[in-house]
């Protein structure tokens, strides 16, 4: 079996143009885009925004319930400049990518997703996942509750993000979930919960 192929990112900004405040007042929901690519730097941005590493114990840019952080995130790459087509696991311990599949998924997942236009046309959509047992063994039941609450802010995140980088984005939540999990090759015990198409 070949060893996964990795692909170190640049080191995220931790300063920008856009106050937080302008952030707020200007997200919206964008469901058109050009076919217009992103860069790494982009990329690498969103995806630290949503999930990324901001301590030396490993805490992230999103609140998780002790600490357990039961989410993953992928990239489904079609157009980014200098980054292959493919699909994505974004590994924010070592802030790089795992490339699961050098196929690009857009399709399939456009299909899954109810044929919504923004995941056909956006250059990268990403995907948000859980893993629930590793919140429910400690929390219980309740546990579901609060992976639930834990996308959302690692979507508000990645939203916010967008608009400080003057990109457009959209959370579908809309899908069926059997056949992202198909097209992903997701474990068993990995669920779907959000797709995020991001583009100019």
């Amino acid at each position: 079996m070949p060893a996964p192929e990795f692909v170190k990112l640049p080191q995220p900004g931790l300063s920008g143009p856009v106050a937080l405040e302008q952030t707020l007042l200007l997200r919206r929901s964008m469901r058109t885009y050009s076919r217009d690519a992103l860069t790494v730097d982009e990329l690498t941005q969103l995806l630290w925004a949503a999930q990324g590493v901001t301590h030396p114990q490993g805490y992230r840019t999103a609140p998780s319930a002790g600490a357990l952080y039961p989410l993953e995130l992928y990239a489904v790459v079609g157009h980014v400049v200098g980054l292959p087509t493919g699909f994505y696991r974004y590994r924010c311990l070592e802030h790089a990518l795992e490339l699961k599949s050098a196929r690009d998924l857009r399709p399939e997942i456009y299909r899954a997703a109810l044929s919504q236009r923004p995941v056909e046309r956006a250059p990268v959509t990403f995907l948000l996942t859980a893993v629930y047992g590793r919140t429910t063994a400690k929390y219980g039941s309740r546990g579901v509750r609060y992976v639930d609450m834990e996308v959302g802010h690692a979507a508000q995140n990645l939203s916010l993000q967008a608009v400080a980088l003057d990109l457009k984005s959209v959370v579908i939540g809309a899908f069926h979930d059997n056949e992202v999990k198909q097209a992903a090759a997701l474990p068993a015990d990995e669920e779907p919960l959000y797709l995020l198409p991001v583009g100019r």
